[in-house]
């Protein structure tokens, strides 16, 4: 506590109440007892809200409901090594650059006492009882009152007090602003500010599959230190709770074609002593990864089902013929793999289709001018008739082998020649009954906008 008590205090003015807690607790109080103390205090901060957590250039205090210029949100869980630290900076950052603002601090379940320290230092706590990174800040957010926000960790590893470019950028009419960690970037890593296999390889490759699937302007998807217009956040309707929260925000910002602007900043390493590290690489790794194939129907379904359903029509061309490739006979397996190779590639269009159909009425990904000018010329009906016509055919072809079959008295099969047709026509009578099944569906989806 001694660094605390050390700290530039002058602009509180705190009641007789919080003087009096602030006081009598430190971090070393039990955990329960914090826990109890702060529910109960919650309502004596709330009313000394423009106090705690307002700093404003001059000396009328406004209502609680007044806008603010700025809110700067730290999400917190077990941070009592640094989160004062990281307030005091944010606070200093506010009254040197005259903005209106306040400091929250989103606390996710600290046991620790982190929730009065942050108390003390200035910040106004906000107790989020859903778990995660992406809880805490949406919670944080909501109670922010600032018309733009900039949000970053509570372990001291990016400077509070470097905001400026940040708030810069927004007044200049951006939506979203992107802190850049890496020197692709423009930005700097101190030694020991961030693993080797984070720095050199899972950083970089998740930045370049975010440029690449979703021509995102960033160099650094992970970077937690961002400012946004709050107005702009909330129309994002953001639905993850992890750590995807802060790529979901950058990736729904590009397809909603929101204003993208990148400031290069310094990463320090981080002040905890008694805590570690909240990212786990692997499964935080995996799960990013996961949210950009779920936000991306083209590059999980529809590329790999095109490429898939070339090399089965490659395939199906020169088997049916028999050519020879080589020393190569193509022969009725190389027909088989073939129509197999179709079939995926079928369902995974299909998927593309109903998938980004999904997203779209739920309010997740924009409207698809391509995907709406498929659902106009192929609406339920062109594609049913589409879909009988392959089964049609599929049957004719195996009608065909079996009235052969029945007028040589049901005797033995000449393979090489009778699955020639039946395997296509099995493949037709697939794909038409998958076309069917799946054009009522789309239209399921459809009906919500109607």
């Amino acid at each position: 506590m001694t660094r605390l008590n050390t700290l530039p205090m002058s602009h509180l003015q705190p009641s007789a109440i919080s003087t009096a807690r602030s006081a009598t607790l430190t971090a070393d109080t039990p955990a329960v007892e914090l826990g109890l103390i702060d529910q109960l205090s919650e309502l004596v901060i709330d009313l000394e809200e423009t106090q705690d957590s307002s700093f404003r250039t001059g000396n009328t205090a406004l209502p609680t409901t007044d806008p603010l210029e700025l809110s700067i949100v730290i999400p917190c869980l077990n941070e009592s090594d640094t989160v004062a630290l990281c307030v005091t900076k944010a606070v200093r950052a506010l009254r040197e650059l005259k903005i209106d603002g306040e400091v929250i601090v989103a606390d996710n379940g600290s046991t620790d006492g982190s929730q009065t320290l942050a108390r003390q230092a200035g910040a106004k706590v906000i107790q989020v009882s859903e778990k995660g990174y992406g809880a805490a800040l949406m919670g944080g957010i909501s109670r922010a009152r600032g018309r733009f926000v900039i949000m970053g960790d509570a372990d001291d590893s990016y400077d509070f007090t470097k905001i400026e470019p940040f708030y810069q950028k927004l007044l200049d009419g951006a939506d979203l602003v992107q802190g850049c960690r890496l020197p692709s970037g423009g930005g700097q890593v101190m030694a020991g500010a961030m693993p080797p296999l984070h720095r050199w390889l899972g950083n970089p490759a998740l930045s370049f599959l975010v440029r690449t699937m979703f021509k995102t302007p960033i160099h650094d998807v992970y970077c937690g230190m961002r400012g946004f217009r709050k107005t702009w956040q909330q129309s994002l309707d953001q639905r993850c709770t992890g750590m995807e929260f802060a790529t979901e925000m950058i990736i729904k910002t590009t397809l909603f074609r929101g204003v993208i602007r990148e400031v290069p900043i310094t990463l320090h390493p981080d002040g905890r002593v008694h805590s570690r590290s909240h990212l786990r690489t692997f499964r935080d790794g995996w799960r990013t990864l996961r949210f950009f194939m779920l936000l991306s129907p083209r590059w999980t379904f529809l590329i790999p089902g095109a490429i898939l359903a070339l090399l089965g029509l490659a395939l199906c061309t020169m088997a049916i013929p028999q050519w020879n490739v080589g020393t190569a006979a193509l022969d009725v397996h190389t027909l088989l793999v073939g129509t197999l190779s179709i079939l995926v590639a079928s369902q995974m269009g299909w998927c593309a289709v109903l998938a980004k159909t999904f997203a779209i009425t739920e309010g997740i990904l924009p409207h698809d001018r391509l995907l709406d000018r498929f659902g106009r010329i192929m609406n339920l009906e062109r594609l049913l008739a589409l879909s009988l016509t392959m089964v049609g055919i599929g049957v004719a072809l195996i009608g065909a082998v079996a009235m052969g079959w029945a007028a040589g008295g049901f005797g033995a099969l000449e393979y090489a020649r009778t699955m020639r047709w039946v395997i296509p026509g099995a493949g037709l009578i697939a794909l038409g009954t998958q076309f069917a099944a799946s054009s009522f569906l789309m239209s399921v989806l459809r009906m919500a906008r109607l």
